[in-house]
Formats: C-alpha cells, sequence, structure tokens
C-alpha cells in the first residue's frame, strides 16, 4: 500500500464532506484535507470525476471518488477494520436505513436551518468565502462566499417567518432529545462501534446545525451529550473519554438498542413520506417503459429529477411526482438488503421495523436496481 495519504476535497461548511470526514477519522484511514480553491482540484480531480460537487477523495494512485456514500463504499474494501456496515441483518438494514432517512431527510432541515436565520448568514458567508479566499480579507469572503450563498438559497426557501422558525427550532429539539435520551447510554447510535449510521448525521449536527450560529446554539442548550458525540466525531480515537472502558463492539446477538430505533423512527415519520412516493414513481417510470434495463438514467446529469409520474401512495393520490432517482438509488439499498435476508432473521427483524413509517418504506416498490458508474446512474441490465 502506498505512504502517500488520500486526499479529501471538501470544506468544514460543507454537508456531505462531515460525512466523509470523520469516517476516514474513526477508520485510520491516512489523509489530508484540501479545499476547492486547491490548483489539483480544479487540474486534476474535477476533470478525471467530470463533477464539481464536493466532496471527492483523490486516492494515492490517481484514482478519483465522488459521492460520500460510494466513498466510504470504495474505502471499506481497502481499509477492512472498524467496518462501517455491521455484518449481521438487523443491525445492517438500520444502518442502511439512516443512510437515507439520517442524511437525506435531515438535509432538509439543516438547510432550512442555515439559511432561515439571520444570525447564520454573515458567519457561513464568510465559511464558503473562504473555500476560495483562504487567506481573503472580509470583504473578498463575503464577495465569493456570497456566490455559493446564492445558489444554496435558489432551491425555494420558506418565507423566513417567526413561525416557521420556532418550527424548525422544534423539530431540531425534538431530534435532540431523542439523541440525548440515547447517548445517556452509548457511546454511537449501535452500542460502542461508530458505524455508516454515526456518520451519516454528522452532516446535520456538526457541519450545518453543530457550526451555524443558531444551530449550535440550540445544540448548546437542548444536546450537551450530543455535543461531546459531536465533537469526540471530529477525533480519530474510537473510544472516548467518557466511555473509555466500552468495548468496541456492535451490539451483541444482532440486537439495536430501543433508544436507536426511537430515533429511526422518529426520522421516519419526519422524513420518510416523500422518499416513499419517490420509490412508487421510480417503479411505475421502470413499468410504463419512461426507465428501461440497461440504460442511463440521464446522460447529462448525476443526481437528475425523472419525469413526473401518477401514483397513489396509502391512499393519496399525487398527479406528477418526480422521483429524486439519488434518493432512489440509497433506499435500494435496504430494500435489496431486506430482500435477501432470510426468512427466519426476516421475521426477527420485522417487528423491529413495524413502525408504519418504516414499514411504508420496506414494503415500497423496488424497480429496476440502480447502479451508479462513472457520476451516473444506470438501471442493472439483467
Amino acid at each position: 500500500m502506498s505512504d502517500q495519504p488520500y486526499l479529501l476535497y471538501g470544506a468544514y461548511a460543507s454537508y456531505y464532506t462531515a460525512k466523509v470526514r470523520c469516517y476516514l477519522r474513526k477508520k485510520g484511514i491516512p489523509f489530508a484535507e484540501r479545499l476547492p480553491s486547491d490548483p489539483t482540484f480544479r487540474e486534476v480531480v474535477r476533470p478525471t470525476s467530470g463533477n464539481h460537487r464536493i466532496p471527492q477523495i483523490l486516492a494515492p494512485d490517481g484514482e478519483v471518488i465522488q459521492d460520500s456514500v460510494a466513498i466510504v463504499d470504495a474505502l471499506e474494501k481497502v481499509f477492512p477494520d472498524v467496518p462501517a456496515h455491521p455484518s449481521t441483518p438487523c443491525q445492517r438494514l438500520f444502518v442502511h436505513l439512516m443512510e437515507l432517512l439520517g442524511s437525506e431527510g435531515l438535509i432538509t432541515l439543516a438547510w432550512k436551518h442555515r439559511w432561515l436565520f439571520e444570525e447564520n448568514i454573515s458567519f457561513i458567508t464568510r465559511d464558503f468565502g473562504r473555500t476560495f479566499q483562504p487567506q481573503g480579507d472580509d470583504q473578498a469572503l463575503m464577495k465569493y462566499g456570497q456566490l455559493i450563498a446564492d445558489r444554496m438559497t435558489s432551491y425555494g426557501l420558506p418565507a423566513m417567518t417567526p413561525d416557521v422558525q420556532q418550527a424548525l427550532d422544534g423539530q431540531y429539539i425534538a431530534l435532540l432529545d431523542r439523541l440525548e435520551a440515547h447517548f445517556i447510554d452509548h457511546p454511537y447510535l449501535l452500542g460502542g462501534h461508530p458505524s455508516q449510521a454515526d456518520y451519516s448525521i454528522m452532516g446535520a449536527l456538526h457541519a450545518h446545525m453543530g457550526r451555524d450560529p443558531a444551530g449550535l446554539r440550540q445544540l448548546q442548550l437542548h444536546g450537551p451529550r450530543t455535543l461531546r458525540w459531536v465533537e469526540h466525531m471530529l477525533t480519530p480515537e474510537i473510544q472516548s473519554p467518557e466511555w473509555f472502558d466500552r468495548d468496541v463492539t456492535y451490539p451483541a446477538d444482532d440486537a439495536i438498542p430501543d433508544t436507536a430505533m426511537v430515533i429511526l423512527t422518529w426520522l421516519a415519520d419526519e422524513f420518510a413520506a416523500p422518499m416513499v412516493c419517490h420509490l412508487h414513481a421510480f417503479a411505475s417510470a421502470c413499468e410504463n417503459g419512461a426507465v428501461r434495463a440497461g440504460e442511463v438514467i440521464d446522460s447529462e446529469h448525476d443526481q437528475p429529477l425523472l419525469a413526473p409520474q401518477a401514483i397513489t401512495v396509502n391512499g393519496e393520490h399525487h398527479p406528477a411526482h418526480r422521483a429524486q432517482v439519488y434518493a432512489v438509488w440509497l433506499a435500494q439499498r435496504f430494500q435489496l438488503h431486506w430482500a435477501e435476508i432470510n426468512p427466519h432473521d426476516r421475521a426477527t427483524a420485522a417487528p423491529l421495523f413495524s413502525a408504519p413509517s418504516l414499514a411504508a418504506l420496506l414494503d415500497a416498490p423496488v424497480g429496476l436496481t440502480l447502479e451508479r458508474r462513472d457520476q451516473r446512474f444506470y438501471t442493472r441490465a439483467d
């Protein structure tokens, strides 16, 4: 193995970079972090991947990997110690559900919480500016940061009102209440062992709501244990001072802590509904030929939306739902795992994941199997 470190291209304000950074540290993978302003990113990394998004990893052998989930999948094959994915069926299902709900669910809350609180704007704009002008003065940081801020706020934010802000804080505090209950007894979501479930929520709890002033204030007031967890997730040590004598193992007998299931179920209650619609719309597109086997979904876009589909979910008609293919790809990770579980293990797992919002995800149609190659989504030919 090369003595050269991996190079992580990302930013501390970046939701998805936060997931990869803590993964690399907990795994003990040698890496150095660089900003997108690094000439190597423009001259080597972006042309190789064909993608501007961060994070991206430049491996010692020259391979470039983009996307937080794809990076973890690739590096797990090279660095199997401290595995991010448990091998047992229930725990692995939990982790794959957290990949979707913890990351793609919480991003909605995190994005709104960042941009709908005035106290965040100066900080986050300058923070983004530093990704392009690391040594720039405040005027330069505001200039370059505003370019990113304008793009991030162009996706349809609701009006900034006291009621909206109160609702966002309420949702965040509800999450913190459940995390606080869990971290009384456990250092990680699955006992003493960090997993992809933990990494999946670091985008929300660190990059956005653990650094932005409005989110950090709520974290300090309502989540002291969670704040310590966030701090510890940024270190290479696996055992924190509070849990120095806790074995670094996943729970025995494929168990999932009750408090972890409370967190997962809350995430599903809050965020699963549109994802269920994505799965139904994707399956509909597969059935009517809008998506065909063995073809690229969209050769021009790495995270495409499908053409509108008319679907009915739980008796509610949606005349023109557009499936987010990236969310479907993530969801298929637990869908395919669920389908492969043997009948005995499935009977054991079913009661754990029987909450209506979770069952709706597990029971949703699968459609054609998606693969991600060269920053594009394809359907399998078989």
